[in-house]
């Protein structure tokens, strides 16, 4: 796979848009004003989610409250697609050329917390929407839903539509989405991140491959006949032992990370069955496949070391995000017109409390209000199965200030902002700009025309898509 190009200024990429046709005819005014007008409809919507706080591919409420939301709003929905009960289309009317918003709600496990500036679980060691995925489906369902009003009142021609995509979180649902072709006959895909800033993103991110190691041995009485025992803990450790050897030998932005899921239960007892739950991640999927190999390798050599066997299950696999440049300007000029919040002093004496518990150089408070300019890195040391929708149709994301200014994702300071007033006025920025961005999309051809010539030249003539999870089914219960 190619590298991502670096990035160049906003400046450059935006002199180059033509206005769109929201801009025109000033339908974008009509648009804002609707969304303005339905802002506490969308809050209660998010913040049910964010109470189910359902782990991925176990989204059964959250997904069915979304998809009655746009049916609700005139969408016809198909259910059930890819495989994945909660993964769902949601689809209105017709011909070319078709735009797509994405959605997401799965929550994470074990950072369950109160909507309080202060550490305080509501279940202990249970889920949390430590990602803001309940944000993210709402404020892209709200999006969509005032699109497809426009597009009836103005009689628009092309297709809309809303994905509705599980398991983000480790479980590569859109991987599934696209191996199905649903984004076959897509031209565009606008998509949106929750965050502790508001800025227009071009950057790439971490291709990431997991997989789930389990390693059978033979049980033994640990003092009695230890001679008989063959510990499949020891074949966990002998190849986790291995991987950390490799990291002195991987490219600098390599990452890999694990937990021990299963260990043993007593220590008098030698474990037959013991696993190790693996991620690796690395910009370049070429480079990664290569350093997941060897660990394979690493796995294969610790059964054979320790006398045991071992199988893997592959959790997810995902690209990195290959960014698209003149997309991101559109949504960059969109985003500015919007603009950022301004706290309550309710909302500030929150904030501030709320930051006394992090660490670390913060982005200032106060940043909320403003649009912060382009960015010109290169890699975000993140992943997300947005990735593979960006190799398969020009992608464009943005990060609207759903988080205190210094939150960190997948942190209890996330769970607690994203569960109020400050989580729920950051969404709307959100829809407010993907909805602009997909009725300029709408309104002007060449909007497409010139983000498929990035896209062709960004993925090289030669590209062919593959995913390690060509022939695996979803793992539904890979949170349980």
């Amino acid at each position: 796979m190619p590298r991502p190009l670096r990035l160049a200024s906003l400046v450059l990429v935006l002199g180059g848009i033509p206005a769109g046709l929201a801009a025109q005819t000033g339908g974008a005014d009509a648009v804002l004003r609707a969304l303005d007008a339905r802002k506490e409809h969308y809050a209660n919507v998010a913040h049910q989610i964010w109470e189910f706080a359902e782990v991925g591919y176990q989204e059964v409420r959250s997904s069915a409250l979304l998809q009655k939301e746009l049916t609700a709003g005139g969408f016809s929905i198909q259910a059930g697609v890819a495989d994945i009960p909660t993964a769902f289309v949601a689809t209105y009317g017709s011909g070319k050329p078709v735009i797509a918003i994405l959605g997401e709600f799965d929550a994470l496990p074990g950072l369950s917390q109160a909507a309080v500036p202060d550490r305080k679980p509501i279940f202990e060691g249970g889920p949390g929407h430590g990602c803001g995925h309940h944000l993210f489906g709402t404020a892209s369902a709200a999006a969509a839903l005032s699109v497809k009003e426009w597009m009836q009142a103005n009689n628009v021609k092309g297709t809309l539509r809303y994905y509705g995509t599980p398991a983000e979180e480790g479980g590569s649902g859109k991987v599934y989405m696209v191996r199905a072709g649903l984004f076959n006959d897509v031209d565009a895909v606008v998509a949106w991140h929750p965050g502790d800033r508001n800025q227009a993103d071009a950057n790439s991110t971490l291709a990431n491959i997991s997989a789930k190691f389990r390693f059978r041995g033979v049980s033994a009485h640990a003092a009695g006949a230890p001679e008989r025992g063959r510990s499949g803990l020891d074949g966990v450790e002998a190849m986790t032992h291995m991987v950390n050897l490799m990291r002195e030998h991987v490219p600098q932005d390599t990452r890999m990370h694990y937990v021990i899921t299963a260990g043993g239960r007593a220590p008098n007892v030698v474990p037959d069955f013991a696993e190790v739950f693996l991620y690796a991640r690395q910009s370049d999927m070429r480079v990664l496949d290569g350093i997941w190999e060897r660990i394979i390798a690493a796995a294969r050599g610790a059964a054979m070391g320790t006398g045991t066997t071992v199988d893997f299950e592959t959790i997810g696999a995902v690209y990195n995000v290959l960014p698209n440049e003149y997309l991101t300007g559109l949504q960059g000029r969109n985003l500015t017109r919007v603009g950022g919040m301004t706290y309550t002093a309710e909302e500030k004496a929150f904030a501030d409390r709320l930051r006394a518990s992090m660490t670390g150089d913060l982005l200032p408070l106060g940043s909320e209000a403003t649009v912060i300019p382009w960015s010109t890195f290169a890699v975000d040391p993140a992943s997300t199965d947005v990735g593979d929708v960006s190799w398969t149709v020009p992608t464009v994301q943005l990060s609207a200030a759903t988080w205190v200014p210094g939150t960190a994702a997948h942190s209890w300071q996330a769970v607690a902002a994203g569960g109020t007033s400050i989580g729920a006025k950051g969404m709307m920025i959100a829809a407010k700009t993907m909805a602009l961005t997909t009725m300029d999309l709408f309104g002007d051809p060449t909007h497409i025309v010139k983000a498929r010539e990035e896209f062709n030249r960004r993925r090289g003539p030669d590209f062919k898509y593959q995913t390690r999870l060509d022939r695996a089914k979803p793992a539904l219960d890979y949170r349980k």
